[in-house]
């Protein structure tokens, strides 16, 4: 997705080129292997290297990594950056979540792998990271999950509690696993990571699969003791927020923008299907005639306000560089 177009069919391939003589970038790939926190940091001091800065705190780090250990990954980028770097990414995707994704760079293509690229642009750049859900009241406390797998919630099976928070979206556990990606990407679950001028700060996580055990497989880690809420959207909410979300980014370079990069969930995506184009046309209404390129994700990597990069699903971030002249 972006200014020029959209493709979702598996058929198309976008570049986002940066003209920046006197900005240094530098980029590096590797596979995540048995210890993902160890090739994310081999990774960002390579890309530290390449880029004619090492040591130093880059403006951005751009990360794709392939799905399921993303909370390893910004571990493994912190130890190196701190908590106060920016970083921004979406997780590898495929076509049919079969698990065909895959990523490349310098050093290859890798099917569960890194890529990172360190930005040390000479305008400013910056990164709003949301969501197009409200909590609509439930809530309870995890009280037995292992990694991305819920199987309690205040005591009782995660299925049941969510069939129930629901209306029945969940459906009830069966003999076989059973897939509810698409019912709940309207219907996922939030964790309060931040308040925002007292407003808590949702951080969605999607329910992926209805466990014949009365576990729920997610896309992101939870732990014992997280309250988790039954957040909603609609169509509409998911729909405007990309735009939202671009002005807001452009607000914060101050006023012109030379280029963006966008990360639309693949879930969202999915949801509305039919109206990407009015999404595509919301994001460039807000940036203006500036060149975007967006990606659909399976998670999404972020920095809500005041906050330290976190993993959610569900999420979109805009990311803008501003114009020389800004």
């Amino acid at each position: 997705m972006g200014s020029d177009g959209i493709s979702i069919d598996g058929s198309g391939s976008g570049a986002f080129a940066i003209w920046d003589p006197d900005g240094s970038y530098g980029t590096a790939s590797a596979p995540l292997g048995e210890d993902p926190q160890a090739a994310a940091r081999a990774v960002v001091l390579a890309a530290l290297v390449r880029a004619g800065r090492p040591g130093e705190l880059p403006d951005m780090v751009w990360v794709t990594a392939s799905p399921g250990r993303e909370e390893a990954v910004l571990a493994g980028l912190r130890s190196v950056l701190g908590s106060e770097t920016l970083i921004v990414g979406g997780s590898a995707a495929d076509n049919d979540v079969s698990g065909q994704w895959a990523l490349f760079g310098p050093d290859g293509l890798h099917r569960d792998g890194i890529v990172v690229s360190v930005l040390f642009p000479t305008q400013p750049i910056a990164s709003v990271y949301q969501s197009g859900y409200a909590p609509i009241g439930p809530s309870g406390v995890v009280t037995r999950a292992e990694g991305r797998k819920l199987i309690e919630i205040d005591g009782q099976s995660a299925a049941e509690v969510l069939h129930h928070w629901s209306g029945g979206v969940v459906p009830p556990v069966g003999p076989e696993p059973q897939s509810i990606l698409a019912p709940t990407a309207l219907w996922p679950l939030g964790r309060v990571v931040r308040h925002v001028a007292n407003v808590p700060f949702h951080l969605i996580v999607h329910p992926a699969t209805v466990c014949p055990d009365g576990s729920v497989d997610l896309f992101a880690d939870v732990s014992v003791g997280d309250r988790l809420w039954q957040m909603r959207g609609t169509t509409d909410s998911i729909l405007g927020r990309a735009g939202a979300v671009a002005a807001a980014a452009r607000a914060n370079v101050g006023g012109a923008a030379a280029g963006a990069l966008v990360v639309y969930c693949g879930g969202c995506m999915l949801s509305m299907r039919d109206r990407l184009g009015e999404v595509a046309q919301g994001v460039t209404a807000a940036l203006g005639d500036a060149p975007w390129l967006g990606v659909f994700t399976f998670g999404e990597q972020g920095v809500p306000a005041g906050d330290e990069v976190r993993h959610g699903n569900l999420m979109i971030s805009c990311s803008v560089l501003a114009a020389p002249d800004a």
